[in-house]
């Protein structure tokens, strides 16, 4: 790879005319493919120029949509309307290693933008105590919004008790660059007794109550390290595992019954897994399976085995259970068969049954396969659901020996609701559903005033390609409707059919919504995941494009009134898709967008990227991939057109998708697109923040409800 570099081209800003970024000589050559860049500068985010740019460019995006102020309160009234603020979580029964037992749960108090999580002291495990007032017994564990109150932005990495229930370790980032610093409660006194152990990587795990396993990030942000920490010790901190592959993760985990501590290694395609007696803590750790090119494994552990759902000669996988002292490969005896139609998600293993997740022909499910008290396998039986287009998934229940497990269940019109299931009789009963309280002038939300309904796309290929889609029951399919089309079709991610409280105002305005579920996601498992990554990466792209051109031709969006939506990944498929077919769509909401991927890939210094080679392919070492990526690339392929009016959301400290991507995007497009003044080409950076946006429910309700204006004063509705 080759880049030459020249001085800055001084652009004289204009208070009437959206910025212009500076042009600065750069040349990439890959594969003997000279390409002009005059935006790589822009890779610098401590660089003055670029940080003026974004201040600019949030300038104009303020002076344009300043006229949206009362439809974004409007939205954003909407949303505190439905929503109960004041609410609590369903307690969970937690029993400790030193005899005692709580109900754990959360609590939201109105006016807050955080919450506390709390436990009561359980005297039965079977009653769930009705927290709504809080009891005098009530003990408040983590005040997240007496903590968060000082900072403009707030993540928890970790928040654990340790397994006597007498600690808590939790985890603070308050840029958003994912770093986290690590301390330790004493839950008695509430005294910090540890800590800081500053710049972890999220999550952790206890190794009984005095020894933490925490995770640390290399220069490319990627967990690569696992640390044990002793606490109120002034032992150094020992480094326990150092992975120096770049393809793969680390993690660090605990199994339900607190004995093991798992370390797992993972890329794209390969997985190994480690174990470690928690109760000798600076013991040696136990590979389960040492790793082989394309095996994925995740290790579930009970008293009396290891259950482990592997893809080995099985792409859909399948279940499979080893001896807790001989845990290879060839001592794995297939439980569950793999099912061509089924992709096994993830297993839970309990004494009286084994939860198993997957999705099947575009829903999710949950099948249970019971055990008797000797072992004895039963039947696996899938659960039912009433409604044709829904999400489900269990619940992890913290006791082996537990006659109930949990399950969440939500559709496009049904909010997300907590249900009990009895392993042994299959009797089910709903705990709790998030309200939708009375909205002061469009009154009770009534989920019978909604139609939701399965449609399919035939792809440029040929494939069929499933669409969700939800409309109120007033919306006529003749044509007239705005609509709004959601996809993102990368990393297996699945888009599955949820409930939004904000979506509700847009259908009650008319609007009809859809989820393309493209090729790359994992709606229909590993082969349209496998269909739509690497060279096939294509398929995506052509995939949304037909699901939009669907909901045209069929008359459920007018032609001019169809705004398409996507995040990181998701964003790579909004610009691809708009450099297909421009005319497609009026308006299109990036948010922070993956529109620069070539150039990201092609640079193995930045974060995740060559991990991300088993996702994309390796441009540095092959041509094919280069070309391939370059022909998809939405910054590299901006035409002399006129495009839909864009709204470009990014944030600054965003190590997963650096800013750089969408300020170059836009920059392209206002140097390249047509449009005129009534299709805008905007840019709206949070300058603290992460890859998730803005922290606060208040304050992503209000950036949600911004979101939503634009969009509906692009198309009306």
């Amino acid at each position: 790879m080759r880049a030459t570099a020249g001085a800055t081209l001084a652009v004289v800003p204009d208070a009437l005319q959206p910025p212009v970024a500076p042009r600065r000589p750069f040349t990439r050559t890959v594969h003997g493919d000279a390409v002009e860049d005059p935006y790589a500068w822009m890779a610098d985010k401590s660089d003055p120029e670029l940080l003026a740019h974004l201040e600019a460019e949030n300038s104009w995006t303020e002076r344009h949509t300043g006229h949206l102020a009362a439809l974004t309160d409007t939205f954003y009234a909407d949303i505190r309307a439905r929503t109960q603020q004041t609410d609590m979580s369903v307690p969970l029964h937690v029993s400790h290693s030193d005899g005692s037992a709580y109900w754990y749960y959360g609590r939201t108090t109105e006016g807050d933008d955080y919450g506390r999580s709390c436990r009561l002291p359980a005297t039965s495990r079977e009653e769930i105590p009705d927290v709504t007032e809080p009891s005098p017994d009530e003990e408040v564990i983590l005040d997240v919004q007496a903590l968060a109150q000082d900072h403009a932005y707030f993540a928890l990495g970790l928040a654990q008790v340790s397994p006597d229930g007498r600690r808590l370790a939790y985890s603070v980032d308050t840029t958003g660059d994912e770093r986290y610093d690590l301390y330790v409660r004493d839950l008695a006194t509430g005294e910090v007794i540890d800590g800081p152990v500053p710049g972890v990587a999220a999550g952790g795990a206890w190794a009984g109550p005095d020894w933490l396993f925490y995770l640390r990030v290399d220069a490319a942000w990627r967990p690569h390290q696992v640390w044990r920490h002793e606490i109120r010790s002034d032992t150094p901190d020992a480094l326990v595992l150092d992975e120096p592959d770049d393809r793969f993760w680390v993690s660090v985990d605990s199994s339900r019954d607190d004995q093991w501590i798992l370390v797992e290694l993972a890329s794209k395609t390969t997985t190994e897994t480690h174990l470690l007696r928690a109760d000798d803590p600076t013991g040696e750790l136990r590979v389960v399976q040492p790793r082989r090119p394309g095996l994925e494994y995740a290790v579930e552990l009970a008293p009396d085995a290891l259950w482990i759902l592997n893809n080995d000669e099985a792409p859909q996988f399948k279940l499979s259970r080893a001896p807790l002292d001989a845990p290879g490969i060839e001592h794995w005896e297939t439980i569950v068969e793999e099912r061509p139609e089924t992709r096994l998600l993830g297993a839970s293993v309990y004494a009286s049954a084994i939860v198993i997740d997957h999705r099947t022909n575009g829903l999710s499910g949950i099948a249970i396969l019971p055990r008797d008290d000797d072992g004895t396998l039963g039947v696996l039986t899938d659960l039912t659901f009433d409604e044709a287009l829904y999400d489900v998934g269990s619940e992890d229940a913290p006791d082996f020996d537990t006659e109930h497990i949990r399950f969440g269940y939500e559709s496009l019109t049904t909010p997300v609701g907590v249900w009990e299931y009895t392993l042994r009789t299959g009797a089910r009963r709903l705990l709790k559903q998030v309200p939708v309280r009375d909205h002061p002038d469009a009154g009770p939300y009534d989920p019978t005033d909604y139609i939701s309904e399965r449609l399919w796309a035939e792809s440029a290929d040929g494939t069929r390609v499933p669409i969700s889609l939800v409309r109120h029951r007033d919306t006529p399919v003749d044509g007239t409707a705005p609509g709004l089309m959601y996809g993102y079709g990368a990393y297996e991610v699945p888009t599955m059919p949820y409930f939004a409280m904000s979506r509700i105002s847009l259908l009650d305005r008319g609007f009809v919504f859809a989820i393309a579920h493209v090729r790359g996601g994992g709606e229909l498992g590993r082969p349209w995941y496998d269909g739509g990554k690497l060279l096939d990466k294509p398929n995506t792209f052509a995939d949304f494009v037909a699901c939009g051109r669907v909901l045209v031709d069929e008359g459920y969006v007018a032609p001019d009134r169809l705004v398409a939506e996507g995040g990181s990944a998701g964003g790579l498929l909004i610009g691809a898709a708009v450099n297909l077919a421009p005319d497609l769509f009026r308006a299109v909401h990036a948010a922070v967008p993956f529109v620069d991927p070539l150039t990201t890939i092609l640079n193995p210094d930045l974060p995740l990227t060559v991990m991300e080679w088993e996702e994309w392919g390796n441009p540095v070492e092959d041509a094919a991939v280069y070309a391939c990526m370059k022909g998809y690339s939405p910054y590299e392929n901006v035409a002399a057109v006129q495009y839909p009016a864009i709204l470009a959301t990014t944030s600054l400290n965003d190590t997963r998708v650096e800013v750089t991507e969408p300020a170059k995007w836009v920059a392209r497009l206002r140097e390249r697109a047509t449009n005129g003044p009534d299709r805008p080409i905007l840019l709206k950076t949070e300058m603290v923040a992460g890859h998730g946006g803005v922290s606060g429910r208040y304050q992503a309700w209000r950036q949600r409800a911004f979101e939503l204006a634009w969009m509906v004063d692009q198309v009306g509705g």
